[in-house]
């Protein structure tokens, strides 16, 4: 087995898949990924989601301050750098992430009922396990 065609193999094809369940998105990709980082992570700066990103400060700004004008991030002052800001997520971004994520995994539901049958679904579930070990494994988490 080539292990370095396999790996390409899964980088594609798990990239097409985000990309498709991505297009059940009803806001910005970078607004929702950043509300993403601020509920699994807790609050974090400006140049915090940059990183996690890969985006420029600009960027991640833009995006925090569009997110703030809605009221689904709040800031405040940072306790060991007054600066800078901590940016947390309220309850309204709580709730709009929650819908994003239900709007994702509905379109991602709907396909797997539509596509496998139920063999082929439990297959797919023994695969969620080993993909879940292999993004442990890269990314520490």
């Amino acid at each position: 087995m080539d292990v370095d065609a396999l790996a390409e193999e899964l980088r594609q094809s798990l990239g097409e898949l985000v990309r498709a369940v991505r297009a059940a998105d009803t806001m910005p990709p970078g607004e929702a990924a950043i509300l993403g980082f601020l509920d699994r992570d807790g609050p974090l700066t400006t140049a915090d989601l940059a990183r996690l990103r890969g985006v420029t400060h600009q960027s991640a700004a833009k995006s925090v301050k569009d997110l703030s004008a809605e009221g689904l991030v709040r800031g405040e002052q940072h306790p060991g750098d007054a600066r800078k800001l901590l940016l947390h997520l309220t309850d309204a971004g709580r709730s709009r992430l929650q819908r994003e994520r239900a709007l994702r995994a509905g379109a991602l539901g709907a396909a797997i009922r539509e596509t496998f049958d139920e063999d082929e679904r439990r297959q797919l579930s023994e695969s969620v396990i080993l993909l879940s070990r292999l993004t442990t494994r890269l990314t520490g988490r």
